[in-house]
């Protein structure tokens, strides 16, 4: 019960500025299977239009909510799935329930810095002085929420794309583990989702060459957040359909965000890695 279990139903809510007229006339429709985005939200009818204004599920609602699918991949806040549902696909029932100002305020400064970084700016629709500041009359937020930047864990930072490096000599790889916090053997992947959009993996187990601040358990994830961040970056990366082997190496900043210094993909013609990662346990920089 993602959303159900967050309304408070009392009073109607507010207007939605022009996209939306609370005044006009809606119908409930059952939300399509194949909108993922909004599937397992807790209920299984919402509004047409939505708040966002949309007439059609399938001309508008459906693929709109595909547009949002790689933000919430991140993980950015916990809520955004439950923020944008709320919009694109409201429950019915016999009130309008809207997100609250103060819901909005909180995935928006979390999400938007994501967004950012996908080359995207935060909607004009989406701005929150256009929702309720009654906490009482709208979805408002969970108070102790875990999101991606508020875990306590090294979490991956929106940067430049890292450098790569084709068959590297042995000193430099060497150079690359001393003057980094860690090191990382690890498969990216990117394949095709049925809807075409890219996928970003990692597979099988990460290998760590140097572990620095890293945390085991959290690596894998942390990695393939870092391919959901920097989309860009990883579809430079990475070919459709294929995976590639890569020896990582990094830094966790003062914030506890991470960044990629260097990635020197793993070949097996590549004697120069297998032997800098071997060197590297009598190593000294």
């Amino acid at each position: 019960m993602l959303l159900l279990g967050l309304l408070a139903l009392s009073l109607p809510v507010l207007g939605w500025g022009r996209a939306f007229d609370l005044g006009q006339s809606t119908r409930c429709v059952p939300i399509p299977r194949h909108m993922g985005v909004c599937q397992d939200v807790g209920y299984s009818e919402m509004r047409l239009p939505n708040f966002l204004g949309h007439t059609s599920l399938e001309a508008e609602v459906v693929p709109r909510s595909e547009d949002w699918r790689p933000l919430l991949q991140t993980g950015c806040h916990a809520q955004a799935r439950a923020f944008l549902c709320s919009l694109l696909a409201p429950v019915c029932l016999d009130t309008f329930i809207q997100p609250c100002y103060s819901l909005c305020v909180a995935v928006r400064d979390s999400c938007a810095p994501v967004l950012a970084c996908q080359g995207h700016e935060w909607p004009s629709e989406l701005d929150c002085d256009r929702f309720p500041a009654q906490e009482d009359m709208c979805l408002s937020p969970i108070q102790k929420h875990t999101s991606l930047f508020s875990k306590g864990l090294p979490q991956p930072a929106c940067q430049d794309c890292p450098m790569v490096v084709g068959l590297p000599p042995l000193k430099r790889v060497l150079d690359a583990l001393c003057l980094n916090d860690f090191a990382v053997k690890a498969k990216l992947s990117r394949q095709h989702l049925p809807s075409g959009e890219a996928e970003f993996t990692v597979e099988g187990r990460v290998e760590f060459v140097r572990q620095g601040p890293l945390l085991p358990y959290d690596t894998q994830s942390m990695l393939r957040q870092w391919l959901l961040i920097n989309r860009g970056c990883a579809q430079t990366l990475l070919r459709p359909g294929h995976s590639q082997l890569y020896l990582l190496t990094g830094t966790v900043r003062s914030d506890g965000t991470v960044t990629l210094d260097s990635l020197f993909p793993w070949h097996k013609k590549d004697a120069h890695l297998v032997l800098a990662t071997r060197k590297w346990k009598h190593h000294r920089c």
